[in-house]
């Protein structure tokens, strides 16, 4: 009787033992599975060529995301050939990659994903027409998941802009994070649109923090930015080669840390720690209206909207025509006739500066306006009429001055993450040597 007893007692362990593992297996296998979905919109091949070197670390993580498309929306002369460019580095890596994982996706899955976005700025409406990029953007936010669409915006808000005003019903299927900043002086009339009407979009504004990626005064020395490359990227890989194009093979990639929110972290709480940062909820978005020239007794907030109105004659052309042109601090932005006898040109100081500003038009009233301001941090300032109203699910950057580098604002929210990112990254190169 014992013996049977003993019999029994060891077949249910045995059977406690194998459901646990079942259980597990089938959790972590789940874990697998589950994917952020993501669409990058990207200025690569603009202005600026950091967007190479983020497009190459996103597609040395490619196994750890669903990538449903790859947008280019430049300044200047970027085109989806960019993106396809870096998928044909990608491709040649790829056998390398696959081995130390089965989730990379097949190159032409890639290529299948790159659509084209907008190529010029937002007229000061804030929208225009649809895009290949826009429109690829609502159909993938339509589609059904239990999963958020994760829009990560490298650059400017156009084609975000133009999907929701096409459709704003996706907003309750898109979650965006994106790196502001430069990228906002040069969206600011998307950007505008989106505050004012658009609210309740779950958005991450990050205007400062994403500088911690890059600002490494506090870094070991083999992880500093100018010397990593040659300590281990250096190699025969054709995605590590390319790299050393782009600032010397210097670390710059300020757009890599909206992806670096997915990879550690609790992406659904803006407020924890990740890779990307840590932010805060702001309920407001500023904005100073000026009618007329401002001073440099003005200050206004740096990031925020400044609106310029002029008083000029009754205009028969487009709304969407440019009027005058308005060069702030040696950059031109085109102003617009907005209605009656009003013109107007919206600017957005990218960091705490003193600033100036001088127009130019055939229009006698228009030409030589001039004036300057101050902007200060930090960002947003203290609430006033002209302010953006926003909902309960806008994040920006932390506001406590301990997490500032220099006067970069919630940068340090980020940097104190640059050591075990970089340590990560460095093991994933090490698969391509």
């Amino acid at each position: 009787m014992q013996q049977k007893s003993n019999k029994l007692y060891h077949l249910k362990i045995c059977m406690a033992t194998l459901f646990v593992a079942s259980f597990y297996n089938c959790t972590s296998a789940t874990k697998q599975e589950v994917k952020p979905r993501i669409i990058i919109s990207s200025d690569i091949g603009g202005t600026d060529p950091d967007d190479f070197q983020s497009a190459i670390h996103l597609f040395m993580y490619a196994d750890r995301f669903n990538i449903e498309g790859l947008i280019s929306s430049p300044y200047g002369n970027g085109r989806t050939s960019d993106f396809l460019d870096m998928i044909a580095l990608y491709e040649k890596d790829y056998d390398k990659l696959k081995v130390k994982s089965d989730g990379f996706p097949l190159p032409d899955e890639l290529r299948n994903a790159v659509k084209q976005g907008a190529i010029d700025a937002a007229p000061y409406k804030g929208y225009s027409n649809p895009t290949e990029g826009s429109n690829w953007l609502i159909k993938s936010a339509k589609k059904k998941s239990e999963q958020p669409l994760w829009v990560l915006v490298w650059g400017g808000l156009e084609d975000l802009a133009q999907a929701l005003h096409d459709a704003p019903e996706i907003k309750e299927k898109i979650k965006v994070y994106w790196i502001g900043g430069p990228n906002k002086k040069w969206s600011v009339n998307a950007y505008a649109y989106i505050a004012e009407h658009h609210p309740d979009l779950w958005m991450i504004e990050a205007n400062a923090t994403y500088r911690g990626w890059f600002m490494d005064e506090d870094s070991s020395e083999e992880l500093k930015g100018d010397v990593y490359y040659d300590n281990f990227i250096k190699g025969n890989s054709a995605m590590g080669n390319a790299f050393k194009n782009y600032y010397n093979g210097e670390i710059k990639m300020g757009d890599t840390p909206s992806l670096a929110y997915l990879m550690h972290g609790d992406p659904n709480d803006p407020t924890s720690e990740s890779w990307g940062g840590r932010f805060s909820p702001i309920e407001h978005s500023s904005r100073t209206i000026f009618e007329g020239n401002s001073t440099i007794n003005d200050t206004v907030t740096a990031y925020a909207v400044l609106e310029y109105r002029f008083n000029g004659p009754l205009s028969i052309t487009s709304k969407d025509s440019t009027a005058f042109e308005f060069t702030a601090n040696n950059q031109t932005w085109p102003g617009y006739y907005v209605d009656d006898k009003t013109y107007g040109v919206r600017y957005s100081p990218k960091k705490p500066e003193k600033g100036n500003y001088v127009s130019h038009s055939d229009i006698e009233e228009l030409n030589g306006q001039k004036g300057a301001y101050v902007s200060i941090t930090p960002w947003p300032g203290k609430l006033a009429n002209d302010d953006y109203m926003l909902g309960s699910n806008w994040y920006s950057d932390i506001k406590d001055p301990n997490y500032f580098i220099k006067d970069q604002q919630g940068a340090k929210t980020v940097s104190k993450h640059r050591k075990e990112f970089l340590e990560d990254w460095a093991e994933r190169w090490s698969w391509l040597k």
